[in-house]
């Protein structure tokens, strides 16, 4: 650990401490219950036989030292589904868990599971419009999990868009127990990322059928792990590792290898280390305060992540008293540099990034230029300056060294001083037609002010369908509404990505406009997304007709609509009924009522 942070950047210190004054009565709140959950010492002192007996009925050669409570219990969360090739390999982790924890007398159950959804099967589907509510639903699933009370610490096995968010509003709900969450990894490297989109563009243009397509895609989809574009999965683990949740460089290590599984031991080995019951006591709800979230936007400008994380952070902020703004989102990506280029913002994979020298690098020269919060607390210790470190098997055992000073390959990853771009590429968007964002950092330059007529659709399928018919000849701004929380529970509208661009490859000036989201693959075509308030509560999207004429600025942050009168007009009230059933649909009207706008992270729970 031989990096020390430089003096804090001007901008970072104070977005910190306007995060730190504007949460202090929230967070106050959330210490004090933690603070008093620990104070009971721990949980399995208090249960009665028979609540213990019932809790340890099944545990075969465990129910003995669970009984006599000789060391911690730690309980196991997971999201292990096998239709998911990002969380198939945790189907093998709960045994891995238990018997690392037996050999240094300690013990695990697993506590529950929580639904994961792939949104690569949904996108375009019904189903997508339960993605953005399942982030809820896996908190309070592993909520039901913690609620036995009967643990001393807990791990999460997670990794994609929403259950890691999820699962991070869990663990610091129950921010009095010291918790970690153990990474798959990516699968190994596929058909190229900018193959595979130019296939999906020749489909959209009928250059080749179903069939070619389908090869492309089982071609870059092949294997166990995350999907190897730096996505929101990807982002997620990104986060976990510069918050300090994940052990230091074992976010992109692939799955089924001897250092995956020697991290996995590893893991377990630490969080029994952390508990109440030891000496070294670190209650998670401690270790996210300010400092890690404002990390985690930094390591989000840094490496260009999804968008979709500026809904699901401050989302997993509130749960830890933290309170998030879009303002804050933007002040951050206004200093830090993007310093890495993964697809889509680059060709290469996060396999290619971590070969490069991944995290470590990234942490040691975002540190070295006083971006990061070095005098953090981490699952692994005190200081961020660990995860300058990286996990190697020296003669069969699990070390930590330094990674890399120098990018190995500076076409994917460059330092603080020398970066791909000055600005991390996300950019608040304000004006009369509300507050959302944008994402530049892989959109060309001169497509960073689009101003143009506006073309309205209230489904995606519209826009494809007006695509097909050939209406779009003239530079537009395509509107599409009602997809917010409450009209439909926000949907990612990833599948106009290929339209949208086929548009753009023919010389027109076009550009997305929705209260709808896109996903961490979003691409190259200016998208004005989030914009709230959204269509479904009166929002001014819903007053646009065909014609009117949107100035879509990036570089000033403006969205405005410049036609007189157009605020004056009543808004839109479409039939959204068909919204409300199929697919289970019907399950979640609590939710699509209840929630909250998309600038605080639209949640219904938090």
């Amino acid at each position: 650990m031989t990096e020390t942070a430089a003096p804090l950047n001007a901008t970072i210190a104070r977005v910190t401490e306007r995060i730190r004054a504007r949460s202090a009565a929230r967070r106050g709140d959330y210490l004090a219950r933690i603070d008093a959950a620990m104070a009971q010492g721990p949980a399995r002192a208090h249960l009665a036989c028979g609540n213990q007996a019932h809790a340890y009925a099944a545990m075969g050669p465990d129910k003995t030292p669970l009984a006599e409570g000789r060391g911690p219990n730690i309980g196991i969360v997971t999201a292990y589904n096998d239709m998911l090739s990002a969380h198939a390999p945790y189907a093998d982790y709960p045994a891995q868990i238990k018997a690392a924890l037996r050999e240094i007398g300690a013990t695990a159950q697993v506590a529950g599971g929580v639904p994961a959804m792939c949104d690569g099967v949904t996108q375009g589907r019904a189903g997508m419009e339960l993605s953005l509510f399942s982030r809820d639903v896996i908190a309070l699933a592993a909520g039901v999990a913690l609620s036995h009370d009967t643990f001393d610490a807990a791990i999460f096995l997670g990794v994609c868009d929403k259950i890691v968010p999820g699962l991070v509003m869990a663990a610091a709900t129950f921010g009095h127990l010291p918790s970690i969450f153990l990474p798959a990894g990516p699968m190994t490297a596929g058909l190229p990322n900018d193959e595979k989109a130019k296939v999906r563009q020749q489909f959209a243009t009928g250059e080749v059928g179903r069939d070619k397509l389908m090869a492309a895609e089982m071609a870059s989809y092949h294997g166990p792990g995350t999907c190897t574009f730096y996505g929101t999965a990807n982002t997620n683990q990104m986060l976990m590792e510069v918050m300090g949740l994940h052990l230091p460089g074992s976010s992109f290590v692939n799955p089924h290898t001897p250092l995956r599984d020697a991290l996995t031991v590893a893991g377990a080995h630490r969080v029994a280390a952390i508990t109440a019951l030891g000496e070294n006591a670190l209650p998670v709800g401690h270790l996210l305060d300010e400092r890690a979230f404002v990390n985690g936007l930094v390591g989000l400008m840094a490496t260009g992540g999804s968008t979709n994380l500026v809904l699901h952070l401050p989302a997993m902020a509130r749960a830890a008293g933290i309170e998030l703004d879009l303002e804050d989102f933007d002040d951050i990506s206004a200093v830090v540099p993007l310093m890495a280029k993964v697809y889509p913002n680059g060709l290469a994979d996060v396999n290619a990034f971590h070969a490069a020298g991944g995290l470590q690098f990234l942490i040691r020269h975002l540190l070295r230029a006083g971006l990061l919060h070095g005098d953090v607390n981490t699952v692994a210790g005190p200081g961020l300056a660990r995860y300058t470190q990286e996990p190697k098997l020296i003669e069969g055992r699990l070390t930590w060294v330094e990674g890399p000073e120098e990018s190995l390959n500076d076409r994917i990853l460059r330092p603080a001083a020398d970066p791909f771009a000055a600005t991390g590429g996300l950019k608040q968007l304000a004006g009369n037609l509300g507050r959302g964002v944008i994402k530049v950092s892989a959109v060309a330059a001169d497509r960073h002010v689009i101003e143009a007529p506006a073309r309205v659709f209230e489904s995606q399928d519209a826009v494809k369908e007006a695509f097909k018919r050939g209406e779009f000849t003239s530079d537009t701004v395509v509107v599409v509404r009602f997809q917010g929380p409450q009209a439909n529970g926000m949907p990612e509208l990833h599948s106009l990505t290929p339209t949208l661009s086929v548009l753009q490859d023919r010389g027109l000036r076009v550009a997305l406009v929705t209260d709808g989201r896109m996903s961490g693959a979003s691409g190259k075509v200016p998208a004005a997304i989030h914009v709230s308030p959204e269509a479904a509560c009166g929002g001014p999207l819903a007053k646009l007709i065909d014609g009117d004429l949107i100035r879509l600025d990036a570089d000033t942050g403006a969205l405005t609509c410049l036609t007189e009168g157009f605020e004056s007009r009543a808004p839109a009230t479409p039939d959204l009924s068909a919204n409300r059933t199929g697919l289970g649909r019907e399950l979640f009207e609590t939710f699509r009522r209840n929630t909250g706008p998309a600038t605080s992270g639209a949640s219904v729970i938090v």
